[in-house]
This record gives C-alpha cells, structure tokens and sequence, in this order.
C-alpha cells in the first residue's frame, strides 16, 4: 500500500486574539515539532508573497488542505457551509470584553434600555462580513438577555470598511449621533472607545447566561481540512499537542501571555489589560465538550437564519474529536516522561 508522501509545508491561520496557535507559534515549538520531518510550518499572514504561497483568502475559505485555522466562527462556519471538506477538531472559550458602547451623557445604560434604539450595523465588502455578524449577534444576545429581539430595535446600516481601522465607521456614526449604540469586542476596540469618549452601556461579559455571549470568538473552533486528516492524521495529533503544551505553559505565564496578545492584536498595555479579564492566559486549552458543541450549534442557527450561511451547518457531525484525544494522551505521556525523578532516601 502507498502512503501518500508528507506536505512539504504546513501553514496555519489565526485571528489576532488569544490563541494557542500564536503562543506556539511565538515560541517556535511548531516549527521546531516538524523540521525533523523536512516539513516547514508556515504562518498565513507573515508569509510574503509569491509562487509558493498560499492565498491570504484562505483564512476564510480553508481552500488549502495543509492549513490549520484556529480563528472566528462565522469564516469557518461558512467554509463548512459552502462544501470546503472541513473538520472541526477543537473549540476555545475566552471572553474578549464584548461590549456595547453609547455617546457621552446619553444615560442609556443595560440591555433594557436597547429597545427602540438606532443599532449600528456595519456593512463590509467581503465574501463573508464577519463584522456584521458579530454586530447582529452581539446585538441579539443583548437583547434576549433583556427578554426582547432585534426586532425591538431599529437597526442601522452603516458603511464599513474604509480608512481608520476596526470598528471606525460605526464609532464615527455614534459621535456623529446617527446611531444610538456600537457592538465592539477585544483590544483595540478598548482603545478606539477611549479615544472618542465613548460610554459603556452593557459589558456582555457579565451576562450570567454563556447563550447570550456567544459570538464569533465564543466559541472559537480550531478546524483542518479532512484531506490532511485522512491521508496525514499523525500530523494533526501532532499540531494539537502543541498546542496544549503552548496552553500549559500560557497557564504560568501571564506577562509573557500579555506580551505575545500585544503582538497580536496591535494593542497597547492598556488594551490587552482593558480587553482580557484576569485568567484568560489560563482558557487557551480547546476541548470539543458537549456544552462549547451546544452553544456552536446555536451560533450556526442564528447565522444560518440571518443569510450569512448558504446551508446548515451539522456540528455534531462536523466535530472529529479523535485528534484531539489521542493529541491529549501523547501530550500527557511527554508531561509524565519529563517530570524529574525523585529517588526515595533511605529511612
């Protein structure tokens, strides 16, 4: 029986957010896991371009069978949804301070006083406007947390996608008092808040159901192509193995965590500080646990029922939780294989 021969190249793909992937991968520990095989491990957006490269595209399609993506929902939901031969092979939780952010002084405050207000909802042109999810998802959770929709709102279009970064269009629309509130989560929204004075009107962190927290980064799934899992599963246990070990020493390390989160996402001190609560270096590790399965299927629903999905998304079906299994066995077996020995004293 032939075997196919090994990639050449594995690339991966994250989001600039807390990951395992980009601790690894600021560690060198998937390169260094690979390079005694001849096999190159490559980051998606650092490689420069050229014939060899894989397209930037390819966060979002998963249209390249030895890419790993560790990254938001809605892409990889969508790929799944379109046909790309996609396995889900772990899922992370980490709040990101979702929040939805008011003018100065306009007293609106909670999730209650949401109903009947101008909701900004950004347009981008892209194959799958992630953004927009987030903002109609982020806006949906609010709202049921209040017993209430988005149909008890108004919601307001506002083109994205221009000069001045990450959520600029719906804050310019907020000081400009074309909307009355802004959906905005992580880093360098923190910052981009505080410079326009913007006022906190509901953290979603705090909402004691998960349900009405989920959204693009909650859960966060780690996906592979199913081509590399057949035909390379060894290579996948592999990559997963990592990434607990990266997430095992993330758990000690906060500093180094902030570090590695500033390099990330763009965003100062104050930022990551503002954005990542208190032990968020130690949720790094994925699992595929019924209820992070549970609430992904949700996810899948709403996006499903807004048009961003072109079909349903089975996740159940999609989940492949061998990898991660026998990636969690080996890496147990390496932790115990390198515990230092102590030789009992003689009494």
């Amino acid at each position: 029986m032939t075997h196919p021969a090994l990639p050449t190249t594995l690339w991966y793909t994250r989001c600039p957010v807390p990951t395992a992937t980009g601790i690894a991968a600021d560690r060198h520990w998937l390169a260094d896991e690979f390079a005694p095989d001849g096999i190159a491990v490559r980051s998606l957006q650092d490689a420069a371009p050229g014939a060899d490269a894989v397209p930037r595209s390819t966060h979002y399609t998963h249209a390249e069978a030895t890419l790993f993506r560790e990254g938001g929902n809605v892409p990889a939901l969508w790929a799944r949804s379109r046909g790309e031969p996609t396995r889900l092979i772990g899922l992370t939780w980490i709040e990101e301070r979702q929040v939805i952010l008011v003018a100065p002084g306009s007293g609106i405050r909670g999730a209650a006083a949401l109903r009947g207000r101008r909701l900004a909802v950004p347009r981008h042109d892209l194959p799958i406007d992630f953004w927009r999810a987030m903002a109609l998802r982020g806006f949906e959770g609010a709202l049921a947390s209040a017993d209430s929709g988005l149909a008890d709102a108004s919601l307001v279009e506002v083109r994205a996608g221009g000069p001045g970064g990450q959520w600029a269009a719906e804050l310019a629309a907020l000081s400009r008092g074309e909307v009355d509130a802004v959906y905005v989560k992580g880093a360098v929204a923190v910052e981009a808040a505080q410079r326009i004075g913007a006022e906190v009107a509901l953290e979603l962190d705090e909402l004691p159901d998960r349900a009405h927290r989920v959204n693009n980064g909650t859960p966060r799934p780690i996906t592979v192509h199913q081509r590399l899992l057949d035909e390379h599963p060894a290579l996948v246990d592999r990559f997963l193995a990592v990434l607990l070990r990266a997430a095992d020493w993330a758990a000690d390390q906060p500093h180094e965590v902030a570090r590695i989160l500033g390099a990330e996402t763009g965003a100062g001190p104050e930022g990551v500080h503002g954005a990542y609560r208190a032990g968020s270096h130690r949720a790094l590790h994925p699992d595929l646990s019924e209820d992070r399965l549970e609430l992904l299927t949700r996810q899948a629903e709403s996006l499903y029922g807004h048009g961003f999905l072109p079909a349903r998304v089975d996740v159940r079906a999609w989940a492949a939780p061998e990898p991660l299994r026998r990636a969690t066995r080996t890496h147990r077996a390496t932790e115990r294989s390198t515990l230092p020995s102590h030789p009992s004293s003689d009494l």
